[in-house]
């Protein structure tokens, strides 16, 4: 296919680029795991409501970020929250005005000074669109009207905006119509696309009126759809993505006004363009004259079997349409936004997944393939991004993170966080943008504002203060993930040509159709055989040398020729093949039919070299053919891991995705023979053995690493526990609370202090204080340990987004501790103990935990947001999810906190 061969340039270059990047030396390594660079701090979006923003507000909240740990920011303007009001100081800057401009410049001018990364998003809300774009330009779809024969009319039924494309008349009635019986024009002439007239050559004359037969009326209709949670001056119809008119539009209107905030050969590091939510996006005026072009046959008499489908015809139409459709995609929105971006100095990041209908070797035109969501053990399109750049050796995979992080906003925690960003990590990403950041002024009610449907990591959140230790957990990891190259022992072919086939009008979108096909029964399986994976597509696997081990084959009937001989090159190089369930049968196009003796002629020559199996013997048959690489079969699918093969190591991540305690024999098939565990958040190495028991706490995480070095971190001695004293006679104090003098300056520590009137709606930090008495002796620590949480049942319901920890821990939610004044370490996720040996003396000792809870006990104390008259003015832009029913929860201290004294053995 024509597309196929598009690439071959596009590959080589990327992989000439990637064959010059260098490798870290193996003594740095762990230096460098310790203080890795800012650029692999996460990231927030950053959203401007209105965007009613001032100078002054902007380079605080820069300010905060950067305190917080997150290393750059990504600047969206959305929807208003706020009416203009002089005497508040809130004024709604119009969308691309100079005004906006100069704030960019402001952001950005900061941003830098400070070091940060400044990406920008090209257009306000999503998808782009707004009031520059006329209907001509808008998002299309091909819509049929069926009449009655008697009912037809005359002009055809085309409302202002819509073109005719074809006329037919059927046998059948107005819903149920025969696409089988003759199905030729109806009339003489027909407009085209481009307004001339267009003579068919066949005419279809039934003679007698008959009252069961139909006149279909295809039309080139719009969507319609507008810019979803539009700034002022953003609104307006989102635009046709396979109209290369509509692009130079929106830039020229758009990207252009904006990069006027980074004038002075400063661009932003990356623009962006959010997830293709383009719905119902099926049709573009050039669609008629490219199929043909690119197809070799006319579209247009096909059109009643395109919409009908239920043939095998119609499925090999239905094929062809979806292919025009991505190279569309492809060369009038894809390509022309990477080019802008690299004439401006600066690089397009993109969710290239959704709709209209993007394939996974689609990721490698812009220079930033980004991923979202957490299903590490599903499809996902975290795992599509990640796997574009592990094909084309690009080193950092961004995802935008805790897009639904347990709503309703303002719940979320940072245990929360880790669960999400750990799964992340187990499915490539090394780049985390936090969703997200909401401008908060000065005149928002506390806890100040958020998006509609999203977390919120800022300064307003009671626990802010623990947020540093959040992210250089999260920029440690992030770093060493992107140190070598990804070593997923499998590949999944996605089935795309069978996804494409199985398009119907309204709904075009390959990476839906592969959460039909990539099943979690399929993605469980591999993962749990102690593999990892990585996805590919036809197109990729024809041009790129496939270093995974194994190429697994999910159940597929339409496969091109070109891929089942790529497919047999791998297996010649010595890769292994395993076909599940079946095996491709068909050449995938009306055009390709003629290929389908050579393509099984191709997958029969595989034979005894190639595998089938079941899905049920999935699991066995891969062990048989490539060891695990990480066994974690024992945790039942709680455990995961993702591996990097430097050229003297291998690294390993390896998190627990439960909230119960899981205990596994390690045994990792690395040739490198020397196991060490480097604990994330302390850096301290300890010597690990094949055979060993691993023990990963509720959410737990640990990397390991594979070397040949000499052993040079000993075992962790044996040690006991001498006593565990509980740690009574607690100050509580709650500075923050109006009331707090209401509160007894002595309390039981295990109490929820939602249980006390004065402080059931408080939002903020408790300060814990008590004393306790050691007795120093060689050879023994101190814990501080505080009771055990306990597991909660997943009752989330499926079709709901989001996620969150699902644990009921014994720090509601996060905590600083001191010892004797001195900063000893922060609490926010299992296991809650804390190494205080080194700030403890001989004698009396002062300890105070700062304890901090979520700001949703503060918002169930007030009364409801009320949008009336934003929403009169600006129309409704936005839904609050969850808000309608807030309850305070548990916050502070739940459970005793002991002082634990351990000998090691000797």
């Amino acid at each position: 296919m024509p597309m196929r061969k598009l690439w071959v340039s596009l590959a080589a270059a990327t992989l000439a680029v990637a064959a010059t990047s260098g490798v870290l030396p193996a003594q740095n390594l762990h230096q460098q795991f310790l203080h890795p660079p800012d650029d692999a701090k996460p990231m927030v979006r950053w959203w401007w409501f209105g965007p009613a923003v001032t100078a002054d507000e902007i380079r605080k909240e820069i300010d905060q970020m950067h305190a917080g740990g997150f290393g750059g920011f990504e600047l969206a303007s959305v929807y208003p929250l706020a009416v203009d009001d002089p005497a508040k100081g809130i004024k709604n800057l119009r969308y691309t005005s100079p005004e906006m401009v100069n704030m960019l410049q402001v952001a950005q001018q900061h941003g830098r000074e400070l070091g940060m990364r400044v990406d920008l998003t090209l257009g306000s809300g999503w998808p782009f669109g707004g009031p520059h774009i006329p209907l001509e330009m808008a998002a299309e779809r091909l819509k049929l009207v069926a009449l009655a024969y008697n009912d037809r009319t005359s002009p055809p039924p085309v409302q202002p905006g819509e073109r005719l494309i074809a006329k037919f008349v059927a046998a059948g009635t107005p819903e149920h119509w025969d696409h089988a019986a003759p199905k030729e024009f109806y009339g003489n002439a027909l407009p085209s696309v481009d307004g001339h007239v267009r003579q068919t050559n066949r005419i279809y004359d039934y003679g007698a009126e008959q009252p069961h037969d139909v006149v279909l009326y295809f039309i080139a209709s719009h969507t319609k759809q507008m810019v979803k949670r539009a700034a002022v001056g953003g609104e307006g119809y989102v635009l046709d993505h396979m109209k290369r008119a509509a692009i130079d539009t929106h830039n020229r209107e758009v990207s252009d006004k904006l990069l006027q905030g980074f004038a002075g050969n400063k661009p932003p590091y990356a623009v962006f363009s959010d997830s293709l939510e383009v719905y119902g996006s099926d049709w573009t005026g050039s669609l008629p004259e490219e199929f043909k072009k690119r197809r070799g046959y006319d579209l247009i008499p096909h059109l009643p079997e395109l919409w009908q489908g239920g043939t095998p015809q119609a499925e090999a139409v239905r094929h062809d349409w979806g292919v025009t459709l991505s190279d569309l995609v492809r060369e009038n929105y894809l390509k022309p936004m990477a080019d802008f971006a690299a004439a401006h100095g600066t690089k397009f990041r993109s969710q290239t997944y959704g709709e209209p209908a993007a394939t996974l070797i689609d990721d490698l035109t812009p220079q930033l393939a980004e991923g979202e969501g957490p299903q590490w053990n599903q499809f996902s399109f975290t795992r599509w991004a990640s796997s574009a750049n592990h094909l084309f050796h690009r080193s950092v995979t961004s995802a935008e993170t805790w897009t639904w992080l347990h709503s309703p906003a303002f719940r979320a925690t940072p245990l929360d966080m880790k669960v999400e960003a750990d799964r992340m990590f187990l499915e490539g990403v090394n780049q985390m943008i936090a969703h997200g950041w909401p401008y908060s002024p000065p005149y928002a009610q506390e806890p100040g504002y958020s998006l509609y449907a999203a977390a919120v990591f800022n300064a307003h959140n009671p626990w802010w203060p623990v947020m540093p230790a959040v992210t250089r957990y999260l920029q440690r990891v992030s770093w060493l993930l992107r140190q070598g190259e990804p070593a997923n022992d499998v590949a999944i072919l996605l089935p795309e040509d069978d996804a494409q086939a199985a398009f119907v009008p309204g709904h075009v979108s390959v990476t839906e159709g592969m959460k039909q096909r990539i099943t979690p029964e399929l993605m469980k399986t591999v993962l749990n055989s102690g593999h990892n994976a990585d996805y590919v597509d036809g197109p990729a696997l024809e041009q790129v040398t496939l270093r995974s081990r194994v190429l697994l084959i999910p159940p597929t009937t339409r496969m091109p020729l070109q891929e089942a001989q790529a497919i047999a090159a791998y297996r010649q190089r010595g890769g292994k093949v395993i076909f599940v369930d079946t095996v491709p049968s068909l050449a995938p196009g009306l055009q390709d039919a003629k290929d389908t003796p050579a393509l099984q002629a191709v997958i029969a020559a595989l034979g005894s070299s190639a595998t089938r199996t079941s899905m049920a013997g999935l699991s066995d048959t891969l062990r048989s053919i490539v060891p695990a690489a990480f066994d974690v079969s024992a945790t039942g699918g709680a455990v995961g891991f993702i591996q990097r093969s430097l050229p003297d190591r291998d690294v390993y991540f390896v998190a627990n995705t439960s909230p119960e305690t899981k205990t596994f024999p390690l045994h990792v098939s690395s040739t490198h023979r020397t196991l060490t565990w480097w604990e994330i958040e302390s850096g301290t190495t300890a010597h690990a053995s094949n055979g060993e028991t691993v023990t990963l706490p509720p959410y737990g995480s640990r990397v390991l690493i594979a070397s040949d070095e000499a052993a040079a971190h000993l075992r962790p001695a044996p040690e006991h526990e001498v006593s565990a004293v509980p740690l009574t006679q607690w100050q509580v104090r709650f500075p923050g609370s109006a009331s707090s003098a209401a509160v007894p300056q002595h309390a039981v520590v295990d109490t929820d202090w939602t249980a006390d009137p004065a402080t059931r709606f408080y939002s903020g930090a408790a300060v814990y204080m008590t004393h306790f008495a050691v007795q120093s002796r060689s050879g023994q620590h101190l814990l501080l340990r505080f009771a055990d949480g306990k597991a909660l049942p997943d009752t989330q319901p499926a079709n709901k987004p989001g996620i969150r920890a699902w644990y009921d821990a014994p720090i509601r939610e996060a905590a600083t501790v001191l010892v004797n004044g001195k900063e000893a370490g922060v609490l926010w996720h299992p296991p809650y103990a804390l190494d205080i040996t080194p700030f403890a003396r001989t004698g009396d000792n002062t300890v105070e935990i700062r304890v901090y809870n979520t700001a949703i006990n503060a918002l169930a104390g007030q009364p409801p947001r009320d949008y009336t008259a934003l929403k009169a003015k600006y129309g409704d832009r936005f839904q609050m999810q969850d808000m309608n029913d807030l309850q305070p929860v548990p916050s502070g201290i739940i459970g005793p906190v002991q002082v634990v004294t351990m000998q090691l053995e000797k």
